[in-house]
């Protein structure tokens, strides 16, 4: 066995470990099945909604040009809304006051478009500094086919003429 495969057999034990940590633990609250309920409402949730969105958000942002920081704002936008999700949808009042308050629901839709604003100055400096490149190769080109050229015309007139004039002289 390689290290690799050590260090995967570690890794399945641990996980096996904190499962039966965790049913240990679930055994012991007295609303075990409300809990177990939800775990399971959890994985389907997740399973049936939220992965069949984010693999079409994928596809969706495969071609576009600035997929990389379209992927970020997405990432980021959608752990914010499942961190907050919980206490938003919190039927009635917080039995703790202080748990909840601020407006969080304005307060979550300000960083949302805090990050896609972002996102979208990301994507326009992108841009912005690939046009610059891109004129930027364009001169070089255009400068390299002018002064070069120039630059080799004149070598060979030069070169002619010096040749013309050892002929001559010869």
């Amino acid at each position: 066995m390689n290290g690799t495969t050590v260090l995967r057999y570690a890794l399945g034990a641990l996980g096996l470990v904190l499962i039966g940590v965790g049913a240990g633990q679930l055994a012991l609250v007295p609303e075990a099945g409300a809990v177990a309920l939800w775990l399971a409402g959890a994985l389907v949730l997740h399973d049936a909604v939220i992965a069949p969105l984010v693999l079409a958000a994928g596809l969706l942002v495969a071609a576009a040009p600035a997929r990389g920081v379209l992927r970020g704002a997405l990432v980021t936008g959608g752990a914010l809304v499942l961190i907050t999700l919980p206490l938003l949808v919190r039927p009635g009042a917080p039995p703790n006051p202080s748990a909840l308050p601020l407006p969080y629901v304005r307060n979550l839709l300000l960083v949302l478009a805090a990050v896609a604003l972002a996102a979208l100055l990301l994507t326009a400096v992108g841009a912005w500094r690939r046009r610059a490149r891109e004129r930027g190769e364009e001169r070089q080109e255009r400068g390299k086919g002018d002064d070069g050229g120039g630059e080799r015309d004149k070598r060979d007139e030069g070169d002619e003429g010096g040749e013309r004039g050892e002929d001559d002289g010869g």
